[in-house]
């Protein structure tokens, strides 16, 4: 029996923030080196600005916030809890799409996405358009629980993936879409459930080159 998605926010206890926080403003500097590049690693600059921009500008709460404005879930998939976004198409007949992100990033990336794919009418385009939007976080990456004694990969989460669309939330048929380790993640899932998956999306499409003994005329 497939386990029953159950709602999920965001909510970072202060202390934990505070924690992270006061790391990243004690950081210990290295001396500093006599070059305005980057020859010899992180510029020392940079680094000192970014630092100064995750402990006195950055606003967590606001970037909570925007996660919260979502409905979010989580679900047992095999041995993961995968955290994951499903927003509601605002449509006569949404088409899911599922959303992988890659590494180093998160459900962020799709945050901007989210409202004119479900509900394109708010934003100038057709009702009939709407998609259900399906964001989940990789395993191991955000709310999602991590491998345990197992490495996963892109085939192990295809699989989960294919899981929670059809079996957790009951579609038939979706599209899919991703980049980076997302886009191994979404190629996996065209290879392994081509009969299931309405189409495909690729913002990092690679290829590695075939021997010329292996290449087909095609």
């Amino acid at each position: 029996q497939p386990d029953k998605p159950k709602p999920f926010r965001v909510a970072i206890p202060q202390p934990t923030i505070d924690r992270i926080l006061a790391r990243v403003r004690e950081a210990r500097f290295p001396d500093r080196l006599d070059a305005e590049d980057w020859r010899y690693g992180a510029n020392w600059d940079y680094m000192k600005d970014l630092v100064a921009y995750w402990s006195t500008r950055y606003d967590w709460r606001k970037t909570e916030a925007a996660l919260n404005a979502f409905p979010q879930f989580t679900a047992k998939v095999e041995d993961f809890d995968i955290h994951f976004f499903h927003v509601r198409g605002k449509g006569p007949n949404p088409m899911p799409l599922l959303l992988t992100h890659g590494w180093p990033g998160s459900v962020v990336e799709f945050l901007e996405a989210i409202g004119p794919l479900s509900d394109p009418a708010s934003y100038g385009g057709s009702v009939n358009d709407a998609f259900d939007v399906i964001v989940p976080s990789l395993p191991g990456f955000g709310f999602s629980s991590k491998p345990k004694g197992k490495p996963v990969g892109p085939v192990s989460t295809a699989r989960l993936w294919h899981k929670l669309m059809t079996q957790n939330l009951g579609y038939r048929k979706y599209g899919a879409q991703g980049g980076d380790w997302g886009a191994f993640v979404t190629i996996q899932l065209a290879q392994q459930f081509p009969d299931d998956l309405l189409g495909i999306h690729l913002n990092a499409g690679t290829s590695r080159p075939m021997p010329d003994a292996e290449q087909s005329e095609e």
